[in-house]
């Protein structure tokens, strides 16, 4: 993640902890402020100095405490020991404010008449029977538990969305690592094919060797692109697979011979860029340049329920080329499918027939 981006983050959660303690504080200083007005005849300013005066206090503990769980890192202690420190820390700094709350006219907020301490639950109605000064210690005490536990829920849950955006980040990074690595592992085996077909025409057809190099230059432009996008649409794809079958035409002559059937409002369907040309590249280098007499290359692209689905298919030797079967272009290109379009995607090259290749490509296409 991005320094700017966390320091983003630190500051919105900054932000979001300070507006949760006014706002806490703020409605128990009301809360408080509404029962004493209620049960106690003192005048109004004196109720409000006294319990704003706590409240205070009470963010000041808090905000203390929330620096000492930051620096000795309670998220990393075992629940056991966690709770201990809680309930240690939670009457330490419960005590001062009891001890205070003492000396001031609110002190029968959290006490109250002998008649309120009988109603309440015998746990505790002993500890108001020995000192009401241990009761309103209690009550304190309650209050910074509950805010320690409210908090590292808040920060556990914080956290998690934390690590996960990282997670993603890092996700992203590696995936976009991996797609130049493929990219750069097919864009020389195209560049040096395409080399020997225009170095082979030079010598005896100094005017095709021209258009060859003006539709190289084309590709090439098109390849050192690809850099920078990884989509592009069908049209632009099949303009760039034109162009390399131009250049074998010239090399293989008759032998290579083109059918296409393409089905689909091109300027409008997404492929990844140089994936259909591998493919091509794929069909003509172990199939159709393998065989004395050629054959024919198939293109037929359709759109099935808002998937583009594209075959290209290939007449190939009865004895399979080894590489055929291990080629790092479809592999490459496979890869770069799956990380693009996850599971929905797909590139299988069919061999079930003894002289036939049929490389199917299934593209999900967005509204």
């Amino acid at each position: 993640m991005s320094s700017n981006v966390e320091t983003g983050l630190a500051a919105r959660a900054t932000l979001a902890y300070w507006a949760c303690q006014l706002l806490g504080w703020g409605l128990s200083m009301f809360g408080q402020l509404s029962g004493a007005v209620s049960t106690l005849d003192q005048p109004l300013s004196t109720l409000a100095a006294e319990i704003g005066t706590l409240n205070l206090l009470g963010l000041l503990f808090t905000h203390w405490l929330r620096l000492a769980m930051k620096r000795y890192r309670w998220h990393q202690l075992t629940l056991s020991r966690l709770l201990l420190r809680m309930v240690l820390v939670s009457a330490a700094m419960a005590i001062p404010l009891a001890v205070l709350m003492h000396f001031m006219t609110v002190a029968p907020l959290w006490s109250g008449p002998i008649e309120q301490i009988e109603k309440l639950p015998a746990t505790v109605r002993w500890l108001a029977s020995v000192d009401p000064l241990v009761l309103r210690a209690v009550n304190w005490s309650v209050v910074f538990f509950l805010w320690m536990v409210l908090y590292l829920c808040i920060t556990s849950v914080r956290d998690r969305r934390l690590v996960e955006l990282h997670q993603s980040e890092l996700r992203r990074a590696l995936q976009t690592a991996e797609l130049r690595v493929l990219k750069s592992q097919l864009n020389p085996h195209f560049l040096f094919n395409s080399l020997n077909s225009v170095r082979a025409l030079i010598a005896d057809d100094p005017v095709a060797a021209q258009r060859a190099v003006t539709q190289l230059a084309r590709t090439l432009r098109y390849t050192l692109r690809s850099g920078q996008e990884e989509l592009v649409s069908l049209e632009r794809e099949l303009e760039i697979v034109e162009d390399y079958l131009e250049l074998e035409s010239l090399r293989l002559g008759e032998r290579l011979r083109i059918e296409r059937q393409v089905a689909v409002p091109s300027d409008h369907a997404r492929v990844p860029v140089m994936l259909l040309q591998t493919v091509v590249e794929n069909a003509i280098k172990h199939g159709i340049a393998e065989l004395p007499e050629g054959g024919v290359l198939s293109i037929r692209a359709e759109l099935r329920d808002q998937t583009l689905i594209v075959e290209i298919q290939n007449p190939r030797p009865a004895v399979p080329v080894a590489s055929m079967n291990e080629g790092v272009g479809l592999k490459n290109a496979a890869e770069r499918l799956n990380l693009l379009f996850g599971k929905d995607a797909g590139l299988q090259l069919d061999l079930s027939s003894p002289t036939l290749a049929v490389a199917r490509i299934r593209i999900p296409q967005t509204s």
